[in-house]
């Protein structure tokens, strides 16, 4: 018979000895610690992290695709969140839906993946943000309105209901949250000395806290789409450039 034996640590006294720490109480690195599997972790993390590339191209591929089958759907007058409603609105749910589910599944992999420098809090909260924002909008979808679908009054309100509120604030919540996100890439890629990529962060978001305001202006919601999706593409890049590199960036006192 075959016996296997499991020896537990115990401090002088004879107390055991937590897993995560030494006899002398400082704590154990992870990496070291018994029944952790380093490799498994980063590959679930990896692949968790890796649906931030495809959410924003995926989203906007999407609803561009469905713009020339809707009629009277005029992308420089007509929201892409109107994509909703209708007898082919559930395409555009389901693209919302997907592309929530998405970013949040994003936001736990880069919870994981990213354990130290800028950002290393605030990536995956305005991941979380973001991606429940895009979900919500599918959940809660806009009222017809500026003429879609066709039968509505050219001056009707997009925010005449509850849900239409509530599509609304989903909407500016995702934005909000995904120019910030910008920035706080932009930081990051700075401390690494990633100059270009700072740059093109801080671009992105720019473009998009330009664009949100105007979109009650002639041709803002062309002008909303286009912000949108430069930030959403960006983000994806980001996404891919956090993924691909393998080393962390060294964080000072009070970085998130």
């Amino acid at each position: 018979m075959t016996r296997t034996l499991s020896i537990q640590r115990r401090r002088p006294g004879g107390s055991p000895v937590p897993a995560d720490r030494r006899p002398g109480g400082s704590p154990v690195p992870a990496a070291h610690r018994p029944g952790d599997q380093p490799g498994t972790v980063t590959r679930t993390a990896r692949t968790l992290a890796g649906c931030g590339v495809v959410a924003g191209p995926l989203f906007i591929v999407a609803a561009v695709a469905q713009m020339p089958g809707r009629r009277d759907f005029h992308p420089t007058r007509d929201a892409v969140s109107l994509l909703s409603i209708g007898h082919l609105g559930w395409i555009q749910v389901i693209n919302f839906l997907v592309t929530g589910a998405l970013y949040l599944a994003c936001a736990t992999g880069m919870r994981r993946l990213v354990r130290s420098g800028p950002g290393r809090r605030w990536i995956p909260v305005l991941l979380y943000v973001c991606g429940a924002g895009i979900a919500g909008g599918g959940v809660f979808h806009p009222d017809p309105g500026d003429g879609f679908p066709p039968g509505t009054p050219s001056d009707a309100s997009v925010v005449s209901s509850w849900h239409g509120v509530l599509h609304q604030v989903c909407g500016s919540s995702a934005f909000l949250a995904l120019i910030a996100l910008c920035f706080v890439f932009g930081r990051r890629f700075a401390r690494a000395g990633q100059r270009r990529l700072a740059l093109g962060s801080r671009i992105s978001g720019t473009l998009l806290a330009v664009a949100l305001p105007a979109a009650g202006a002639p041709g803002g919601a062309l002008t909303l789409c286009v912000g949108v999706a430069i930030a959403m593409f960006w983000t994806a890049f980001a996404c891919a450039r956090v993924i691909a590199s393998g080393r962390h960036v060294p964080a000072h006192n009070g970085e998130n």
